[in-house]
C-alpha cells in the first residue's frame, strides 16, 4: 500500500506483519508477548518500505542515464530481434513474446541511436528466456527478475559475423527498492520487462565497448585475434548467474 501511494499506481498491498509473527506461536511462544514489539516493528518496517519504495518508483528507461562510450566507428544498422523459443521461468509472471521483442528493439534503438560512426553493425538478437518476479514475502523472500538472450554482431562492410559464436548475456533487474520487497510488489510486469530490456541494451553497449578496437579502420591482425572472445572469467560468471536462477 505504501508503494502504491508513493508511485501513484495500483499495487498489491504488503502482507500484514502479524502473519509473519503469528507462526512463532507454533514454536511455543505466546503471540501476546510480541504485541508491544510488533507495534515498533510495524513502524520500522513502514519507514524502511517507504524509503525503498521511493527508490523503486523510477524504472530506468532513459538511455542518457550513462555517458556515451567509445565504440570506435560504430553505427547501428539492422536491429533484428526474435524469440522463437522463448521460455518463461518457474513462478514467473507472463508477458507475450511480441511485447518482449518490441521492448528490446525500442531499447536498442534508443541507446545505439546515439552513435553515428562510419562502421555499420547489424544486430541479431534471440531472446531465450525470462523470469518476471511475482510478489513475495518482504525481507524474507525477494524474488529477482532476469532475462537471458543471445546476440550476434554482423559487419556490414565484410558481410560476415564479428563473433563466430552468439554472445550469451544474462541481465538482472536494476538494484533498487524493489529488490528489497520484490519487484512483484513495486513494478507491473510491463515495468519489469522495460527494466530488463533497458539493462540488456546497456550490457550490449558494454560488450561493444570492450571490442571497440575492432570497430575502426585497419585493425592489426594481432588485435583482431583478441576481439569478440569470451574469457574464462566471463564464462564462469555466466555459469554462476545461471546457477543462481535455478
Amino acid at each position: 500500500m505504501t508503494s502504491a501511494l508513493l508511485c501513484h499506481k495500483d499495487k498489491a498491498s504488503l502482507p500484514r506483519w502479524k502473519a509473519i509473527i503469528e507462526p512463532t506461536y507454533l514454536l511455543g511462544y505466546r503471540f501476546q508477548e510480541f504485541e508491544a514489539g510488533q507495534k515498533n516493528m510495524k513502524r520500522l518496517m513502514l519507514a524502511l518500505t517507504t524509503l525503498w519504495a521511493l527508490a523503486a518508483c523510477a524504472v530506468p528507461t532513459d538511455p542518457d542515464d550513462s555517458p556515451v562510450r567509445d565504440l570506435g566507428d560504430f553505427k547501428l544498422g539492422h536491429n533484428i530481434v526474435v524469440a522463437p523459443d522463448i521460455q518463461k521461468g518457474p513462478l514467473s509472471r507472463e508477458m507475450p513474446k511480441e511485447q518482449w521483442i518490441a521492448s528490446m528493439k525500442d531499447e536498442i534503438d534508443a541507446r545505439f541511436g546515439r552513435y553515428d560512426g562510419d562502421r555499420v553493425v547489424h544486430f541479431g538478437v534471440n531472446i531465450n528466456g525470462y523470469v518476471l518476479a511475482q510478489p513475495g514475502v518482504p525481507i524474507l523472500f525477494s524474488p529477482k527478475s532476469a532475462l537471458i538472450f543471445n546476440i550476434t554482431a554482423w559487419d556490414d562492410r565484410a558481410g560476415g559475423k564479428f563473433n563466430d559464436e552468439p554472445r550469451q548475456i544474462i541481465v538482472l533487474e536494476s538494484l533498487s527498492g524493489g529488490t528489497l520487497v520484490g519487484t512483484g510488489y513495486t513494478l507491473s510486469p510491463e515495468e519489469q520487462m522495460e527494466n530488463l530490456t533497458h539493462n540488456a541494451a546497456r550490457e550490449i553497449e558494454k560488450w561493444l565497448a570492450e571490442n571497440a578496437k575492432c570497430l575502426v579502420e585497419n585493425v592489426p591482425e594481432d588485435v583482431l585475434a583478441d576481439c569478440w572472445k569470451d574469457t574464462q572469467e566471463e564464462q564462469e560468471e555466466r555459469q554462476r548467474q545461471l546457477d543462481a536462477l535455478r
